[in-house]
């Protein structure tokens, strides 16, 4: 499993992606035999599959996001939901400044209910963010906030079977 995106700068150029996929993991407790980096593995799976299906730039993990009421646990770490809203902003910001203006976040910790107002306050002026609810949601919220960015009908699955966005809810 590979975690992290390996585009060059070339490939990006080529692709000229009108919509990015960012996953938000986090590093936190998952018992006694799951490593601390469980939420951001899964996250680097769906984003992947979704780049895989879909016209999207795929950028590396938030490894660490909001999660404090695990705090007591050895191994986690956590930053405020002010960060993580300053994060995002900035990467939104960076995106914006290479004339991508729209960004599929994939969350994989429930405890990041700052990503609704960061979608919110986002789509004040029209649908430019969408996020899945978390992903334990699963691929069909996280590619369908993809499909609905990027406005096309159709993408390629994985495993190259067409998927018709009009059959999946809107996010």
């Amino acid at each position: 499993m590979r975690l992290l995106p390996t585009a060059t700068s070339t490939d990006v150029q080529e692709q000229q992606p009108r919509v990015t996929v960012l996953p938000i993991g986090f590093f936190e407790q998952h018992g006694k035999y799951l490593p601390l980096i469980t939420d951001t593995a899964i996250t680097c799976v769906l984003a992947q599959e979704i780049a895989a299906a879909c016209p999207v730039r795929l950028l590396p993990p938030i490894t660490i996001s909001c999660s404090h009421e695990h705090a007591a646990f050895p191994g986690t770490v956590s930053i405020s939901a002010k960060t993580l809203h300053a994060v995002i902003d900035n990467i939104r910001a960076s995106l914006a400044r290479t004339g991508i203006h729209k960004l599929v976040i994939v969350n994989g910790h429930g405890g990041n209910y700052v990503l609704s107002n960061v979608v919110q306050e986002a789509n004040v002026g029209g649908p430019s963010v969408s996020s899945s609810p978390s992903a334990s949601t699963g691929a069909v919220l996280a590619s369908t906030a993809a499909w609905s960015l990027i406005g096309t009908r159709t993408c390629t699955s994985a495993r190259s079977r067409p998927r018709s966005c009009s059959m999946l809810p809107r996010s």
